[in-house]
């Protein structure tokens, strides 16, 4: 099981290691709007949906990243104090009974919108702006693909440690 979790695992550190930049290429591209915007009082709609396209891109398919390194937020005032094992199987339960069942369910209410949306190539969501919209919303099922490869990783690892100690993870 460590074995196939690690394989799951890299597919979100590929993702997150390209979408990162994302972040970068981001700020440059609203600083150049707001350059252009403040000092030639130029505009471009579609300058400023494609920042919304990219923060888009990068939370909903970083989002398994950030399971990977567990830099989700976490409110709790007793995990931290339970043993290795009784976190694990909290992790176990977490997973099973509402991180995949919830991703699940987002993907299954959401592909009817992103299958019409491809169906007509949905176009801009501003007149002048970027003519994909289909591409945006194709952005909720990686989403949902991506959280569950991860959570299915974390999964079979806290199912192992949960069995046999840190050793089997």
């Amino acid at each position: 099981m460590p074995r196939l979790a690690a394989a799951l695992d890299q597919i979100n550190r590929t993702v997150g290691a390209t979408v990162r930049w994302l972040a970068l290429v981001m700020v440059l591209v609203q600083f150049g709007a707001v350059i252009l915007r403040y000092v030639y009082g130029i505009s471009f709609i579609f300058l400023n949906e494609s920042v919304l396209y990219m923060h888009a891109a990068l939370f909903m398919l970083g989002a398994g990243y950030t399971l990977l390194v567990d830099g989700h937020v976490r409110v709790d005032i007793f995990y931290e104090r339970l043993p290795v094992r009784r976190r694990a199987l909290v992790n176990v339960l977490g997973a099973a009974l509402f991180l995949l069942p919830s991703t699940l369910m987002i993907a299954w209410f959401s592909w009817p919108s992103v299958r019409n949306s491809w169906a007509v190539l949905e176009g801009a969501i501003s007149v002048g702006g970027i003519p994909a919209s289909f591409l945006l919303k194709s952005l909720i099922p990686a989403f949902c693909g991506l959280l569950a490869i991860q959570g299915l990783a974390c999964l079979l690892r806290d199912i192992a440690l949960w069995r046999g100690g840190a050793e089997a993870a």
